[in-house]
């Protein structure tokens, strides 16, 4: 597991956020069984009510389902899946689009530098 937390925002939402970048790769397949809560405590060495906290998040959105306080995996739900990917694209395009209005650049050379980056 490559989980490395920033200090930049609470733990639990940086769970959040990998299990759904983890789903999106396809690194986590729809309906696979997850890590349990004091498995993934330990795998990235954070406290277990962190873990609790993001998995009953992740619960609520839909994106995992947990039987009988036992094992948790992921959603075989299309719709959440895919609303999934287009959280995390526009989480990281209000970032880059607001870091480039920051320093004024303009929306003609942000397409040119993507087109000649991407």
């Amino acid at each position: 597991m490559n989980f490395i937390p920033n200090d930049k925002e609470p733990v639990y939402i940086q769970i959040i956020r990998y299990i759904k970048q983890q789903i999106v790769r396809g690194d986590i397949g729809v309906g696979d069984i997850i890590p349990s809560r004091r498995e993934m405590a330990v795998m990235v060495r954070v406290n277990p009510n962190t873990v609790q906290k993001a998995y009953k998040e992740m619960e609520e959105m839909g994106i995992i389902t947990t039987h009988r306080n036992y094992q948790s995996n992921i959603t075989t739900d299309d719709e959440i899946i895919a609303r999934i990917k287009e959280d995390l694209i526009n989480e990281s395009m209000d970032v880059f689009i607001n870091s480039m209005k920051a320093i004024n650049i303009k929306r003609e050379e942000i397409i040119d530098i993507i087109n000649d980056r991407f």
